[in-house]
């Protein structure tokens, strides 16, 4: 018989054989964090768009029960969360982009409590590429503290802004991040670090962390390749994200900012094609920190 295997089910053989790695499953990297480490559903974007629920045992294979989700890969989201639920996975943050928020904040809002998220998390702001200007960030301050309003007043929902590199252009004594974070509003408007796109332009994540330490809800763990140059555009080759510990950035220092700055969440990301072999890696990476 001429039997070809599905590809989830060879994906899964060979992350089960990573796990042999990586066996400990945040056993001792839980000392550093509040609670383990979750994931970002965009470094399985292309695994669950071919196989949702064989997607789902993997992260827990893994041993991660926290997932943000910026896509819901075509399902339902009561579909979603009965499958999160069969697998005492769950679901802390939705990301969704800027025109869904904006222009559909009410049905976003009942979709992330039908998840059971806690964040409501936007990624970007409309700008020219290469050119974020000043009135472009006075549009994301106005519309951050509109919509913030809404998600925390009827939803009990908070709103979060993920950094993606464009927005650390200069600005007086800082940079526009600088003044999106001094003129939103706090009590509607939180930050998530995505320490990539804030070391890519320039930026020390840690001190980031130690300026606005009480703005950061959540944070993105991930890592940037050796000998790669960073600028403001805000986009560089997926396959520069690499095992943590393994790049440019120096994880020990950002985690200690984070813990200083009390953030709950944390998120493995990789955006590379590598990601099933590499997060298990990353995990390794964290547990033999001290």
């Amino acid at each position: 018989m001429n039997w070809k295997p599905k590809r989830h089910l060879v994906l899964s053989a060979i992350y089960l054989i990573l796990l042999g790695i990586a066996n400990t499953t945040f056993a001792q990297a839980k000392k550093l964090f509040p609670e383990p480490p979750g994931i970002v559903s965009y470094t399985y974007r292309n695994n669950f768009a071919e196989n949702v629920p064989a997607t789902l045992d993997l992260i827990k294979e893994n041993g991660i029960t926290d997932i943000e989700f910026s896509n819901l890969f075509n399902q339902k989201p009561e579909n979603l969360r009965r499958m999160l639920d069969e697998r005492g996975l769950k679901c802390s943050s939705y990301g969704v982009s800027w025109e869904s928020l904006m222009e559909k904040t009410e049905e976003v809002a009942v979709t992330a409590k039908v998840l059971g998220a806690q964040y409501v998390r936007v990624a970007g702001i409309p700008h020219t590429k290469g050119a974020f200007t000043l009135n472009d960030a006075k549009l994301a301050v106005a519309e951050f503290n509109r919509v913030g309003k809404i998600l925390k007043d009827k939803y009990n929902l908070d709103f979060i802004y993920h950094n993606h590199g464009f927005e650390f252009e200069p600005y007086e004594d800082g940079t526009l991040y600088d003044y999106i974070v001094k003129n939103t509003e706090p009590q509607y408007v939180s930050f998530e670090l995505d320490i990539l796109w804030a070391f890519f332009p320039g930026q020390n994540p840690a001190q980031l962390l130690d300026k606005y330490r009480s703005r950061y809800k959540a944070l993105h763990l991930k890592d940037l390749k050796k000998g790669v140059t960073g600028n403001n555009s805000g986009g560089t080759d997926p396959n520069n994200d690499v095992v943590l510990g393994s790049g440019q950035i120096d994880i020990p220092a950002v985690i200690k900012s984070a813990r200083r700055a009390n953030i709950k969440h944390f998120y493995l990301e990789d955006e590379s094609s590598t990601s099933v072999q590499q997060v298990p890696l990353s995990i390794q990476y964290l547990n033999n920190l001290k």
